[in-house]
């Protein structure tokens, strides 16, 4: 595009991943094993919530300093992330809920704020939400945040469907599927705002995701599968790290953003193939 080409400062990659089918499979895959992982360390392995908790923050710090490194999308590096945010996120939920006795409903209700006042600052300090312009470390810093807030709000929120209504993995599970799917007919067919449907889908998928991680891995008697926690996280992984495998090799997921004098977003592709950016960023 000439155009952009004349008018654009820098090209820079996207330090997160475009939203593709592949990205979805491994985001439920990693928020499936973000639940039964937490199940295992604090139970099976009677660590407990807190030790739990202290022990997979500090690797999540790790982690996150090796991603902010990364100056474009790398599959391993981002995806070890999201795995680790997911347990972190669902321990934060647990820790509130069990060792300080914090109600769901006012645990959902309080990572609803957070994760609000997260989007709120970040639009206020850079003009806007866009997933496609993650090319900065502080808008890194805000995309990272507003993900650990959907795991936590997801994590009470399924908890809270599940108690309340008492409808059980399958029928949890199904019923966020639903609303998932209503949300994707939304984006494709009723002009809902992309950035909305975006993270709404985001934090269903974490619910969603730890339905059916429940119901692989829990006892019988309890409405599950029980093939356990070890066994559900391990299946998981496995996927996860193929995937992570395969997309690596073939360098799915980059995306190139065209910069303009002011920061804006200009264009947004696949490698070296720009589309001229538009209010979907």
């Amino acid at each position: 595009m000439p155009a952009t080409r004349e008018t654009a400062k820098a090209f820079v990659y996207n330090r997160v991943p475009r939203v593709t089918a592949d990205f979805w499979l491994i985001k439920l895959m990693a928020v499936t094993m973000g639940e039964t992982a937490a199940d295992y360390l604090n139970m099976q392995m009677g660590l407990g919530l807190t030790a739990t908790s202290l022990i997979m923050s500090a690797i999540l710090a790790g982690a996150l300093v090796w991603q902010f490194a990364q100056k474009k999308y790398v599959p391993a590096t981002y995806w070890l992330s999201v795995v680790l945010i997911s347990i972190v996120g669902t321990l934060i939920t647990d820790n509130l809920v069990d060792n300080f006795n914090v109600p769901l409903l006012d645990t959902t209700i309080a990572f609803a704020i957070a994760l609000a006042l997260t989007f709120l600052l970040w639009f206020q300090t850079e003009g806007t939400l866009s997933i496609h312009s993650i090319f900065t470390n502080r808008r890194e810093g805000f995309y990272w945040l507003a993900i650990l807030f959907t795991f936590a709000l997801g994590t009470a929120a399924g908890d809270l469907v599940a108690e309340k209504f008492a409808l059980g993995y399958l029928a949890t599970g199904i019923l966020f599927a639903m609303i998932i799917i209503s949300l994707s007919v939304g984006y494709f067919f009723l002009d809902l705002n992309p950035i909305l449907g975006f993270w709404l889908v985001y934090i269903l998928t974490r619910p969603l995701g730890a339905s059916f991680g429940d119901l692989m891995s829990q006892p019988a008697q309890y409405g599950g599968l029980g093939l356990g926690t070890i066994i559900t996280s391990a299946i998981f992984l496995a996927a996860i790290v193929t995937i992570v495998a395969f997309m690596s090799l073939r360098h799915g997921g980059d995306e190139l953003v065209a910069v303009g004098q002011d920061g804006e977003v200009l264009a947004v592709g696949e490698g070296k193939k720009l589309i001229a950016a538009n209010d979907d960023f």
